[in-house]
């Protein structure tokens, strides 16, 4: 979580206040703060007859284009219904995004609150003592991820590419089943680039809302003409089962270091621990994914038979 600046603490102080917000005719009663980002905040809300506990996510507008990109995160959210794709109970928006009055609108999307918290909080605990997760909760976890990305890359009538798969985008259910969450990165999964104007433009959306560490090498460096896929997440996706086993990206290493997050993409040098208590299958599922080369890269299909033929091997070395 960013540093809290004023905005944040004047946030608290409502929350301190009890502040409460109506969700089309339904009462919200704000309790915490759980989260903030660049463009949004979650927060834990109670409803107010009920008590059950919810998340909120707040999206400040401060354009009509602001606007539409929480209208889209909304739609996505409405359309994509799978186990492992989080669900949203409720949404609207206030206020009108005016900048001539500088006036500003808020999208609010209510959605289930995870306990647990994200695999992200659950990693950086483990993280502490070097308590790696078993090999079998490994590929449990991730073979639901896969299935939720293979639902959204074959969705119709037009396949969507996440494009921020990491860790804190996965939430736990109490069952410790994975639940993708932040649809607002959401594009459709093949997107064709006609000119360097395009280029710049989806280079520019990729440094906003893809994360720089779980980033695919083509989102650096758009090509003017070129055609970017739902492969996107397959890098992001090698980049996560990384993460799974050793509490990081590869590239927050290389970001921790000072080092050059976008060289070490490109090139395409992918380092193990050489003490691990994982088998060498899973660091070759993981360099399978990582292919600098997008068109090299496997598509969601290609991961999960992988992912199945390694767990029937894990079945019958029982």
């Amino acid at each position: 979580m960013n540093t809290l600046g004023l905005s944040t603490l004047l946030r608290l102080g409502c929350i301190c206040g009890s502040e409460s917000i109506d969700i089309n005719g339904i009462r919200y009663n704000v309790k915490d703060l759980l989260g903030e980002g660049g463009f949004s905040c979650v927060e834990l809300v109670e409803q107010s007859s009920t008590r059950k506990k919810f998340a909120l996510k707040r999206i400040k507008c401060h354009s009509t284009e602001d606007e539409k990109i929480a209208s889209q995160e909304i739609t996505y959210c409405k359309r994509l219904k799978h186990p492992n794709i989080i669900e949203l109970v409720d949404s609207c928006m206030k206020g009108s995004a005016d900048p001539v009055v500088q006036s500003i609108s808020e999208a609010f999307l209510l959605l289930p609150y995870f306990k647990r918290g994200t695999l992200h909080d659950y990693l950086a605990l483990r993280s502490f003592s070097k308590n790696y997760l078993d090999t079998r909760e490994v590929i449990r976890l991730f073979s639901d991820i896969c299935q939720a990305l293979k639902y959204m890359h074959e969705f119709s009538p037009e396949p969507v590419a996440h494009r921020d798969i990491k860790p804190g985008n996965v939430c736990l259910t109490d069952n410790m089943d994975p639940v993708l969450m932040d649809l607002g990165s959401c594009a459709p999964a093949k997107v064709q680039v006609c000119g360097s104007q395009d280029a710049q433009k989806l280079e520019d959306v990729a440094a906003e809302r893809c994360s720089m560490t779980y980033r695919a090498p083509e989102l650096f460096h758009v090509e003017s003409y070129c055609v970017i896929d739902e492969r996107t997440d397959i890098w992001s996706l090698g980049c996560l089962l990384y993460a799974m086993l050793y509490f990081k990206s590869p590239f927050d290493i290389v970001y921790e270091r000072g080092d050059s997050v976008n060289l070490a993409v490109i090139s395409g040098n992918i380092f193990f621990p050489e003490e691990t208590p994982f088998p060498k299958e899973l660091h070759e599922l993981i360099l399978f994914m990582l292919r600098v080369n997008p068109s090299e890269r496997p598509f969601i299909n290609q991961v999960i038979e992988e992912v199945n033929h390694f767990k029937r091997e894990l079945d019958t070395s029982v």
